[in-house]
């Protein structure tokens, strides 16, 4: 219980945080969240497999990563954001510390941290320059923050079956169902008051798609962290663990909604 009050108290300070520099703060600002949310995931992300022993790249890594995610402040930079994540492949590839194979580890596992983290994570940014972007990004939180702690807590009151015990020991079927359940029905509660002019349609499909790819992303980093041995990728937020901790879900479900958006809805 001490663990759920402690990420009470988090959420209660940050989301609120994050909704006023959403809502009411000016758009650069949005972006230089999005951007430092980003440089500290990414690092974290290199400091995790550092640790194990693992070479990376984390200068460049930060310095390309950065890039990328600022690349997404409009959709129509898509092009350039795939040509960072290129042309920082090209430049770390001539780093002359490590020869032969090292080399190309450390460049390999430098360019996975970029693509995992501020690519997906720069999806942010181009759901929210789209119409009622706004809205769309406060969705995406809303289902995401809601589909967590519903697995949380029902998985750490109820949770009796291992969902994926040598990824993830401390996942369950039960918090699985909870998380996918909650998702759906945030998503169909959020027109009347978070969205307004939310088709059911819309609410239910991105419902279904967020609270199955948000628990793909959290097995995912999971699986990550299990390779290098690491429990948690940080102590910055009392009781989430990292920030990569916090948005592993959200790194899933940004890209899934913003392709909805802009395509699937047209189908």
């Amino acid at each position: 219980m001490a663990e759920l009050a402690r990420r009470v108290v988090s959420i209660a300070v940050l989301l609120p945080l994050f909704v006023w520099v959403l809502v009411a703060g000016p758009p650069w600002l949005f972006t230089v969240l999005v951007v430092a949310v980003g440089l500290l995931a990414n690092w974290e992300f290199s400091r995790m497999f550092a640790h194990a022993g693992v070479p990376v790249l984390r200068d460049a890594g930060l310095v390309w990563g950065g890039l990328v995610t600022l690349a997404f402040v409009r959709p129509e930079r898509a092009g350039a954001a795939f040509a960072l994540v290129v042309v920082g492949l090209l430049v770390a590839s001539l780093d002359s510390r490590a020869a032969g194979p090292t080399r190309w580890q450390r460049v390999a596992v430098t360019l996975l941290g970029v693509c995992y983290v501020n690519w997906l994570l720069g999806h942010v940014l181009w759901l929210r320059a789209i119409p009622d972007g706004l809205h769309w990004v406060l969705l995406l939180v809303w289902i995401t923050w809601v589909g967590e702690t519903a697995a949380y807590v029902v998985g750490t009151l109820l949770g009796r079956h291992k969902l994926a015990p040598v990824i993830s020991p401390g996942k369950t079927v039960e918090g699985a169902l909870a998380q996918f359940v909650a998702s759906v029905l945030a998503a169909l509660t959020a027109g009347d008051w978070l969205f307004p002019g939310l088709q059911l349609r819309d609410a239910l499909v991105v419902g279904v798609l967020l609270g199955v790819l948000g628990q793909v992303g959290d097995l995912v980093e999971s699986a990550l962290k299990r390779s290098v041995g690491t429990k948690d990728t940080g102590q910055v937020i009392p009781g989430h663990g990292g920030i990569l901790d916090r948005i592993d879900g959200l790194l899933f479900n940004a890209p899934a909604l913003f392709y909805y958006v802009t395509h699937g809805r047209a189908l």
